[in-house]
């Protein structure tokens, strides 16, 4: 731990605060890094991407995270009593076994104007004229990537609801149906309170793997068109080994492991608690 976790951690903080000549420079990197449209670039708000690699992050939780905890959760109850479901559950569940590297590779190929199924289902529908490779336009990119993640992640919210549907006992269904309860009031009065402890979990992963995504857009974008698809950590990858400005990267490690930190602490003090 000390060699691969604490002295790594350590010595990239340290090094954020120096300059590409090792001199101690203080904040001076951080302001220099957040002050930058790379990861803040609200000129364009509201218009669209680019708007930094930060507000991208950002935009990625509040499309990506309640889709695929709601998907998840639907299937997982959809499922709970159907025979087969097996299958269906392990055909969902490949999004979380295949590399990110081979799923940014999908979700292109899923968007390309003349291969893909997107534009094959407009084309079906009669919208051909809508059909266009989406991850090729500042404006559509980053959201093409954020719904075609959506499925390499449902597996994992479908798989623990469904650990956790299987410990709430059949009795409180039963008592609920006695006394006329309907199935929307069993949901939000025994199902939903019953599974807290799982979305709490579902949703600090879900969290922690929106703010490291990385892998989908190396592949599929290349952060692009124009940086409209960039994200934290691709920016500290290309910052590092690109640029090779170490210290602006050091910096983003750094703002990733406070950002970690700050979505990990009230898990943690909640399972306690429990």
């Amino acid at each position: 731990m000390i060699i691969f976790v604490v002295f790594p951690i350590l010595n990239t903080i340290y090094i954020s605060f120096l300059s590409s000549e090792g001199e101690f420079v203080g904040l001076e990197n951080y302001a220099n890094v957040i002050g930058s449209k790379d990861i803040f670039n609200l000129e364009n708000f509201p218009k669209g991407p680019p708007l930094g690699a930060f507000v991208h992050n950002m935009i990625w939780i509040l499309i990506h995270l309640p889709l695929s905890i709601v998907s998840g959760l639907i299937l997982a109850i959809t499922l709970r009593d159907v025979k087969g479901a097996s299958v269906v559950k392990t055909l969902v569940f490949l999004g979380m076994v295949t590399p990110m590297v081979v799923g940014g590779l999908i979700i292109r190929y899923t968007f390309e104007k003349d291969v893909g199924i997107v534009n094959g289902l407009l084309y079906f529908i009669g919208l051909g004229d809508l059909a266009k490779s989406w991850t090729a336009y500042p404006d559509t990119a980053l959201f093409a990537l954020i719904f075609g993640s959506v499925w390499l992640w449902t597996g994992f919210s479908m798989i623990l609801y469904s650990a956790g549907l299987a410990t709430i006992p059949k009795d409180y269904y039963e008592a609920a149906k006695i006394d006329g309860a309907s199935a929307f009031k069993t949901f939000f009065r025994i199902t939903l309170p019953l599974l807290r402890p799982i979305t709490v979990t579902v949703v600090t992963m879900t969290i922690l793997y929106e703010l490291k995504i990385f892998d989908i857009v190396l592949v599929a974008t290349y952060g692009g068109p124009g940086k409209a698809s960039s994200v934290l950590a691709f920016q500290m990858w290309l910052y590092a080994f690109r640029y090779f400005e170490f210290n602006r990267a050091a910096v983003v490690a750094s703002l990733l492991t406070v950002l970690t930190t700050i979505v990990t602490i009230p898990m943690i003090r909640f399972m306690v608690k429990r």
